[in-house]
């Protein structure tokens, strides 16, 4: 009845039977999510916190096994922090900052993704995968425990949908057979392959990209690597056009070998093959145990819309990119971030049910910014031709001694949280500030006494103040406005200042619940920041 799609690390939510399965009549639920991965128990803690009843459908009982998504970003642990699992992540996870590149034998330079201080998160952990999975899953039996009314079923396969005006009616196989749900919103979560996508012949557009690589974990105690991400261009150690290594947490180290399109998948899975390869890349007298392994080829594609409807795509779903840069788990928090107070809003009736529409056009946004990235961080990893063979190896020549070729170098552009230019949630640009925390713009963090800034934003709509004045609360139709009040005079870093004001002397932001900027201005005009109340709630 049930076909495994991959074995269990941890079987966290074993099937029970539940009232539904005996109803008269199908039962109606606000929310299903379908698919139990990072992405679909995002989405239940982000709506769950807001009091809203989430349901989420897995066909699988508990975490999978083997490590999968490793790099996190700083920007999805902010998120995670949010929802209550970020700092078990980073206590567990191998914190990175620096990164080496390599042409053969020679370094060419290093870098730092975070050379500047005052931010509570770093900018990446390694930490594999089921971990991740199991502290959310922690953080989801809190809050039940607490009352919110968030529920997950294993066992529970969605086998058809039909998607309506109003409500979404989905067919589900349990083992003690099948029975129907309703829904008032149906979020799709389910991963790469997507069952919901191809019930409802979804599909994507995009590119897939001829070329395999193999992924190895292996663990062993060897203090010659530090823990850097270490990437190599043509290594002449092991074998491979490109390997890429990482250290994760309990002495696991994830090597990537670049093999080529045209290798013998079953051939190159075997063990013995996969240590000949481990074996000339770590060199005599290393001992290590093999475990976990994989082959896998990649493609830069979305789907045309992430919104049909009653019905929405999020994470590997609906959009996928090449492993190179750390972008699918990533940019699937930023999914969730966006999808969750939007949904929340409209639900709760204080915005209108096109403001839902902006998911789309800001993730939208968001997929063809990774997709791009990662194109070209494939493209000049693996040059399809020999004169791009030719220029990459020209640029990697001259970075090894001149700092302007650098940021040609592409072993992977590293996720970054996305700015939402153009978005129509925006209101102009009033203040002569930095770039970075513009209109659009996730805010960046800064250090407050003992505690940093994106901590005392929390989730809600916010006018954070420096040095200006505000009402400590407004209300612009049914959209209530906190008031956070800062100075510059308490900014002993001077990160408040340079991150918010630039050479502005005061400035007042609208911060949206995902802590993206909506409006900036220098000082607090009454009209024109209920305006852009309304604007970032879908009203004007």
């Amino acid at each position: 009845m049930f076909d495994d799609r991959y074995t269990l690390a941890y079987k966290r939510y074993p099937y029970k039977k539940s009232t539904d399965q005996d109803a008269a009549a199908p039962v109606r639920h606000p929310v299903v999510v379908m698919g139990g991965g990072p992405i679909g128990v995002a989405t239940a803690l982000d709506l769950g916190r807001q009091c809203i009843p989430t349901l989420v459908l897995d066909d699988h009982e508990g975490v999978g096994m083997g490590s999968r998504a490793i790099c996190f970003a700083k920007r999805c642990l902010e998120v995670a922090d949010r929802y209550g699992c970020g700092k078990p992540m980073v206590e567990k996870g191998v914190v990175w900052n620096l990164g080496k590149v390599f042409h053969k034998d020679d370094k060419v330079f290093e870098f730092n993704l975070l050379p500047e201080e005052g931010h509570e998160y770093p900018a990446f952990i390694n930490m594999q995968q089921p971990y991740y999975e199991s502290y959310q899953l922690d953080r989801f039996e809190e809050l039940q425990a607490q009352g919110a009314p968030i529920e997950i079923r294993g066992k529970n396969r969605v086998d058809a949908v039909e998607v309506h005006d109003d409500h979404v009616t989905l067919s589900i196989m349990t083992p003690d057979g099948p029975y129907t749900l309703e829904a008032d919103w149906l979020i799709g979560c389910d991963g790469a392959s997507s069952p919901l996508r191809a019930m409802l012949d979804l599909d994507f557009t995009g590119k897939v990209f001829q070329d395999s690589f193999l992924i190895a974990d292996i663990k062993m105690k060897n203090d010659s690597f530090p823990t850097e991400r270490w990437f190599w261009f043509e290594p002449t150690h092991g074998s491979g056009a490109s390997t890429l290594l990482h250290k994760q947490p309990d002495d696991v180290w994830r090597v990537d070998f670049q093999i080529g399109w045209d290798v013998d998948r079953e051939e190159e899975m075997k063990e013995e093959n996969i240590r000949r390869r481990l074996d000339a890349f770590l060199g005599e007298g290393v001992e290590y145990d093999l475990v976990w392994s994989s082959i896998y080829t990649f493609q830069c594609k979305r789907m045309d819309s992430f919104r049909h409807g009653r019905l929405f795509f999020a994470g590997d779903a609906a959009h996928q990119v090449s492993p190179f840069g750390a972008r699918g788990a990533n940019s699937g928090m930023q999914d969730v971030d966006n999808l969750g107070w939007k949904l929340g809003m409209v639900m709760r009736g204080e915005a209108p049910e096109s403001l839902l529409d902006t998911y789309n056009d800001e993730r939208i946004h968001g997929a063809d910014e990774n997709i791009l990235n990662s194109t070209r961080s494939t493209d000049f990893i693996t040059p399809k031709s020999e004169t791009s063979r030719l220029l990459r190896d020209a640029v990697l020549s001259l970075s090894e001694k001149y700092e302007f070729a650098r940021p040609m170098v592409n072993s992977g552009r590293l996720s970054v949280p996305c700015t939402y230019d153009g978005s129509p949630l925006n209101s102009a640009d009033a203040l002569e500030g930095p770039a970075r925390s513009r209109p659009g713009s996730v805010c960046p963090d800064a250090p407050l006494g003992d505690d940093f800034l994106l901590s005392k934003l929390g989730d809600k709509f916010i006018l954070l103040t420096i040095d200006a004045d505000a009402p400590d609360m407004i209300e612009e139709d049914g959209v209530q406005v906190t008031r956070l009040a800062l100075s510059v005079k308490d900014d002993k870093t001077g990160a408040l200042k340079k991150r918010y004001l630039g050479d502005s002397d005061s400035a007042v932001y609208l911060i949206r619940p995902d802590q993206h900027v909506a409006a900036r201005r220098p000082s607090f005009e009454e009209n024109a920041i209920r305006a852009s109340i309304r604007r970032a709630v879908g009203k004007e």
